[in-house]
Order: C-alpha cells, then sequence, then structure tokens
C-alpha cells in the first residue's frame, strides 16, 4: 500500500480533484491522504466521498510551533512551512504506514506513479526528491532551487533527520521571496545530497517528472508525471477557462497533456456544481521574469473552456 498526501484549501479544489482522478486511473493499491487547509475543503470532499482517500482537518494536525507563525505568513506561505510536516502527519494517523510520499496538488499521473518510486527502492535509500530539470531557456535555478517540491517521499524511519531538519527550517523562515539564498520551503533542498547524502536519492529519470519549464527538453509521453504550475482556473461571466500561463508548448504537449487534464478539470467541476459547490476563479499567476522566447503563445492557444 502507497501512502500519498497532498494539500490544497477549497480554491484549488478542481486541481486536487483532478489529481484524485489520474490516480484513480493509474495507481494500484493507495491511499491518498488531503490535507485540507479550510473547512470548506474538507466539507466538500466529505460530502463527495472520494474512493481511496483519507482526509485530515488541518485545526486536528497543527502544533504549537506551527500555530506561532501562522498570523505572519500568507496562505501559500503557511501551506509551504506546512508541507515538510505532511509525511508525519500520515505516519501518526497510520501506523501501519511505512512510506508518505508528498504531491502537489497541481500534479498530474500519466502513468503509475509506482514507477518512480521503484527508483527509490532500488536506491537503498530513504528519500527521493526530484529536479526542474530545467530547459535551458526555463532557467529558474537562482530564484527557484535546484530541485522541486511537488514529489518528495520519506521513509517512516530513515527520513525522519530529513524531514526535522526540513520543519525546523520552514518555521523559522519560509516566505514567497528570495533572501539570503532561501526561497520559499524549496530551496533548503539545494544541498541535501551533500547533507544528508546517506539518506537522500535524486531521481535519475528525470524525465518521469515533467513541467512547463521543461517541455521542450523531453517527449510528453515519456512523463510519469505533469507539474501543472502556473495554470489557473478563471471565469468570464457563466463560462469557466482554464488559462495556461505564460509558457510556450509544443502542439503535441497542448493536444497529448493539457487537453487530457483540462477534461478532468471539467469532470471535476460538474461534480462540485452537482453537490452544490461553486468553484472559484483563481486569477492569474504572476511571472517575475521573463524569459526570451518563452512567453510567444497566444490567448487563443491559452485558453481552452471548461463546460
Amino acid at each position: 500500500m502507497e501512502h500519498y498526501i497532498t494539500l490544497f484549501d477549497s480554491l484549488f479544489l478542481p486541481q486536487g480533484l483532478a489529481l484524485h482522478q489520474s490516480l484513480q486511473r493509474h495507481a494500484n493499491d493507495y491511499v491518498l491522504w488531503i490535507l485540507c487547509m479550510d473547512e470548506a475543503a474538507y466539507s466538500t470532499l466529505e460530502q463527495l466521498d472520494l474512493p481511496n482517500v483519507r482526509l485530515l482537518s488541518l485545526g486536528d494536525v497543527e502544533t504549537p510551533e506551527l500555530l506561532r507563525v501562522k498570523a505572519e505568513r500568507a496562505v501559500n506561505e503557511y501551506c509551504w512551512t506546512v508541507t515538510p510536516y505532511t509525511p508525519t502527519f500520515v505516519f501518526d494517523a497510520d501506523p501501519q504506514a511505512e512510506r508518505a510520499t508528498y504531491l502537489d496538488a497541481d500534479t498530474w499521473f500519466m502513468q503509475d506513479p509506482a514507477m518512480i518510486l521503484a527508483e527509490l527502492d532500488h536506491s537503498g535509500k530513504s528519500v527521493l526528491i526530484t529536479e526542474h530539470a530545467y530547459a535551458p531557456e526555463c532557467d529558474e535555478t537562482e530564484h527557484s532551487g535546484i530541485y522541486c517540491v511537488q514529489f518528495m517521499s520519506f521513509h517512516r524511519d530513515g527520513g525522519e533527520p530529513v524531514r526535522q531538519w526540513w520543519q525546523e527550517r520552514c518555521l523559522e523562515w519560509c516566505f514567497n521571496r528570495s533572501e539570503d539564498g532561501k526561497f520559499g520551503d524549496q530551496k533548503y533542498l539545494d544541498d541535501w545530497p551533500e547533507r544528508f547524502g546517506d539518506y537522500v536519492h535524486v531521481l535519475e529519470n528525470q524525465q518521469y517528472t515533467l513541467a512547463p519549464w521543461n517541455a521542450s527538453r523531453f517527449k510528453p509521453d515519456a512523463g510519469v508525471m505533469w507539474h501543472f504550475q502556473a495554470l489557473r482556473i478563471q471565469a468570464r461571466g457563466t463560462e469557466w477557462f482554464a488559462d495556461f500561463g505564460s509558457y510556450y508548448f509544443p502542439q503535441t504537449t497542448l493536444k497529448t497533456i493539457y487537453e487530457p487534464y483540462v477534461e478532468d478539470l471539467a469532470q471535476a467541476i460538474t461534480w462540485m456544481q452537482a453537490s452544490g459547490i461553486s468553484p472559484r476563479p483563481q486569477g492569474v499567476a504572476s511571472f517575475k521574469r521573463r524569459v526570451k522566447g518563452l512567453f510567444a503563445t497566444t490567448g487563443k492557444i491559452l485558453r481552452r473552456r471548461l463546460p
């Protein structure tokens, strides 16, 4: 039994539901733990009663240390602060769980994630991290780090020293800005292969974890998962749209990755509306850097209508 955990609030319910749909299609013998970052997300998911899902209420798992820093951090910053604790929440809730794998809510699987975890098993180590594997024109290493907090796996015992160190660092500082070599919860990972060399394995099959920033490097059919960074759901009157952000994508990527994902988002919104729950516009992702040649796509290409 594999234990996956993600977190999101009611704003990102469509992405979270799409993630679950992809696991239902591709994963075997799994549980998806969902840490609900607000009560609206918890009540909605409780009503939907999804298979292979176990819910965690934020109020039930927050530690005194987390509550101390909560007021000083924005919603996204607090989500990042909580992320290092998510495997521990699983281990505390289920004594039988030996491994917990954190997933960003906007990830989506095209194949069984066991393909990624098999490499961790083969390495004999306790923690798995993945590189951004940037295409040269999208390289944000200096700002966002070498590794991506998108798919991270921890064994209960062997991964505990790494989790504890990461938790402590994020309690000290976890903000949406670059400062003294830090950025959110993510830049802390940069030296893990040296700091925690006996524990940490870096995924060698970089093509398994695809995202907009490496779309030009790898063929989409090589991926196990896609990270839909910058995708936002927006409203125009009574219609809903998925805005893909300002990245350039090959047409094959739009056809084989983004169009099926939009179908899952549409299904998620249909489920929500049938349950009396209205999605909320997510706004537009902001970009601090404009890389040459990267932002050539047009609004017609970027937007897809959701039924």
